[in-house]
């Protein structure tokens, strides 16, 4: 006989971890747009349809603000600390965390996966999940899932963690499309497809 409480100790974890926050807004788009706001939005869509999938997903921030104290002297460094110890002290199956990117030549555009270098499921989850964007945004994006040794989340967490750059927010359309409600969704959607895929894969 299988119980509800069976049934909430086999659902798996997922951490979504929304970038910036509080005092550091991440980057500036072309339109004035603040990166943290759009990695909250983001991030809080990503929950809801990932909970009415039936996974248990637990958000590093839920508003915006930092996960540091006042009294912290480098609060970027116990922030980032203080995420990763809420994805390590989480049981999670895996960790998202969404931010968006910014280059100097607003030509550039596209979402871009990162992921642990010597991390192999880091390594299929972030292929799986770029591919999933690709197809669901159809938007002609050439960009493939890249690896990464030096990004402070990927090295220190213990579970398969990607990196989601979402778009540019130096391109003018893109950044445009980033703020909007429905391409918010669809990004999220998209996201969640990615999880659920690599997830039935990678039981």
């Amino acid at each position: 006989m299988v119980t509800n409480d069976t049934k909430e100790k086999d659902k798996k974890v997922i951490v979504i971890d929304p970038g910036h926050g509080g005092f550091d807004p991440g980057k500036v788009g072309v339109n004035e747009v603040l990166e943290k706001d759009i990695n909250l939005k983001i991030s809080l869509l990503l929950k809801d349809v990932l909970e009415s999938e039936g996974y248990e997903v637990i958000l590093t921030r839920k508003e915006d603000c930092g996960l540091y104290a006042s009294t912290d002297s480098n609060k970027k460094r116990a922030d980032m600390q203080k995420r990763v110890e809420i994805i390590n002290s989480s049981n999670a199956v895996l960790a998202v965390s969404i931010h968006q990117n910014s280059f100097e030549q607003e030509s550039s555009k596209g979402a871009q996966v990162f992921y642990h270098q010597e991390s192999e499921k880091g390594k299929v989850l972030g292929e799986t999940l770029q591919e999933t964007i690709k197809s669901v945004i159809a938007d002609g994006n050439h960009r493939v899932a890249k690896a990464n040794d030096s990004y402070y989340m990927l090295r220190k967490t213990q579970c398969p963690l990607v990196i989601v750059e979402c778009g540019f927010l130096s391109n003018q359309a893109e950044a445009k499309l980033l703020t909007e409600d429905e391409y918010q969704k669809k990004m999220a959607g998209a996201i969640r497809d990615g999880i659920k895929k690599y997830l039935e894969q990678n039981a």
